[in-house]
């Protein structure tokens, strides 16, 4: 069940940042996000993104993470600029989305779409896809957000994706990996969101780099 510092917790994500990391030789890692992405208070390179990068340089592994995060966005927001992240190189789109959709009330079935095109657009392109679910704050009512929740789980099932369950998981509501702002990981936030987004992405490496050759 979420808890009520919830409310509080992601209530700030509104400020805009962009840019996207210059292309390289290596295959590349896209994630497409909000402010949990793009590092609102703590920078990009101390943002989960920058983060899993560490991992991959420490196993050997030649990928180029790509932070494509923009704080503030939504599903919609995304569906905007998607598309010039998705070259030649890109073998992993990672979803990071929906937590302003879940402030703003944006109905899910607009979301599930959203999410939908995004999905099915890098998979004609042979991109393979994580999606990072997310919860929504009971603001709207519990209908809503079991609706919310549910819709991850439908989107992975739909298009046999594989499913962060919630990148927020044991980090929402601890202080000591929370900004002061109670709505943004610190540092140490951000090492566990990346902690948990890991088990998920490094499977997907070895299949998505032989698919693209």
């Amino acid at each position: 069940m979420l808890l009520p510092i919830l409310t509080v917790a992601l209530a700030s994500a509104i400020a805009a940042s962009s840019g996207v990391p210059r292309q390289s030789s290596r295959p590349r890692i896209v994630v497409l996000g909000d402010s949990l992405a793009s590092g609102r208070g703590i920078g990009a390179d101390n943002a989960f993104p920058a983060v899993l990068q560490k991992k991959l340089n420490d196993e050997g592994l030649e990928f180029e993470m790509v932070n494509a995060g923009i704080s503030g966005d939504t599903s919609s927001r995304a569906l905007q600029r998607y598309e010039r992240l998705l070259d030649n190189t890109v073998r992993v789109l990672v979803l990071e989305l929906g937590a302003n959709d879940g402030l703003r009330g944006v109905p899910v079935a607009q979301v599930k779409a959203n999410l939908s095109e995004m999905i099915e657009a890098a998979q004609s392109r042979g991109i393979t896809v994580l999606l990072c679910g997310m919860e929504a704050l009971p603001i709207h009512g519990w209908d809503y957000t079991v609706a919310f929740h549910n819709a991850f789980g439908e989107l992975a099932k739909k298009y046999d994706v594989p499913l962060v369950p919630f990148i927020l998981m044991n980090v929402i509501g601890n202080r000591d990996l929370m900004q002061p702002d109670r709505a943004h990981p610190n540092v140490a936030g951000a090492r566990a969101i990346a902690e948990n987004i890991w088990p998920y992405l490094k499977p997907l490496l070895a299949p998505a780099a032989a698919a693209r050759r």
